[in-house]
């Protein structure tokens, strides 16, 4: 690996992180003002199709048999729909730091996932880093219930948000070989296409009751954020970062997220930090520090 590359890889990661950490307070202000999560996530799975697709115009031509193009349909459901529907409509219900806070879970899931569909070994470290990452969770979820502010959480957005990162760990665990056979342009284009005709009949009659004379300005550029930086860019940046780095060190950038939000969050009045939520966050992040550092199958196999 060239230095060139590494660093190239190592700013993506970090960028695509700092737009995602970013775009949570900055969706819950615009889904507070004139906006619901039904219509942001309709805009971020159109306007992901209708970048990628420009997008592809440009890019090297890939040959994609029917065959991978009805498995990128199985993997818009889990790695689009399911997961963008469950985040982004749970972040219109509880607090922007716990979202972001809960988004930290997946390489735990993942781990979970890959004990039952890949054999991946548990190891005395997983084991550990799971009960601590559900023990944080669990605090968040319990202080939610709790609460009696919002911009402290609520426990029904707590949940959508863990049931979007167990949807992107199913897409990882079950999609990887075809996510690893074409480029980053290719699969995007394929995937917000399957999820634009698998959302929109149900969402479009909700979108177009907006009030958009009405809507602020505000909330249409923080939308627009949302589609083009926490989307587009944010999608293209991880994959460029993905193929170069170590997955482990890919995860570790997952850190970066939940700090610049709960700082925005804060700044902007929308958030509340307790210490539940710092614990919550030391047990999550030290789980899932833990789960990355446990050895795979292919170490221990290459151990012995």
């Amino acid at each position: 690996m060239t230095n060139n590359k590494a660093l190239t890889a190592h700013l993506s990661m970090f960028g695509a992180e700092f737009f995602w950490g970013l775009m949570a307070p900055l969706a819950k202000d615009a889904m507070t003002h004139g906006l619901d999560g039904i219509d942001m996530v309709s805009f971020r799975v159109l306007g992901g199709c209708i970048l990628f697709w420009i997008t592809s115009i440009f890019a090297p031509k890939e040959n994609v048999p029917w065959k991978d193009k009805l498995m990128f349909a199985g993997a818009a459901i889990f790695g689009l729909v399911c997961n963008q529907c469950c985040y982004t409509i749970g972040l219109s219900i509880t607090s922007p730091m716990n979202a972001s806070i809960m988004t930290t879970s997946m390489p735990i899931f993942a781990m979970i996932l890959s004990f039952f569909i890949l054999k991946e070994p548990i190891t005395w470290k997983k084991t550990v880093g799971v009960i601590l990452g559900c023990s944080g969770a669990l605090i968040l979820i319990t202080s939610s219930a709790t609460a009696v502010n919002t911009k402290v959480g609520d426990t029904r957005g707590d949940l959508l948000c863990l049931a979007a990162q167990l949807s992107f760990a199913l897409y990882l665990a079950l999609f990887s070989p075809i996510i690893k056979r074409y480029s980053v342009f290719t699969i995007n284009k394929w995937m917000f296409l399957w999820a634009s005709f698998l959302l929109l009949p149900f969402t479009a009659n909700h979108v177009s009751q907006i009030e958009w004379s009405t809507t602020p300005l505000q909330t249409w550029l923080e939308a627009g954020y949302v589609v083009f930086f926490g989307t587009f860019i944010g999608y293209i940046l991880t994959m460029i970062g993905q193929r170069v780095l170590r997955p482990t060190v890919v995860s570790i950038y997952n850190y970066i997220q939940p700090i610049v939000s709960v700082a925005v969050s804060i700044c902007m009045g929308l958030g509340l930090f307790t210490i539940f939520q710092g614990l919550a966050i030391i047990l999550v992040f030290s789980g899932v520090w833990l789960v990355i550092k446990s050895k795979s199958k292919k170490d221990i196999e290459k151990a012995e």
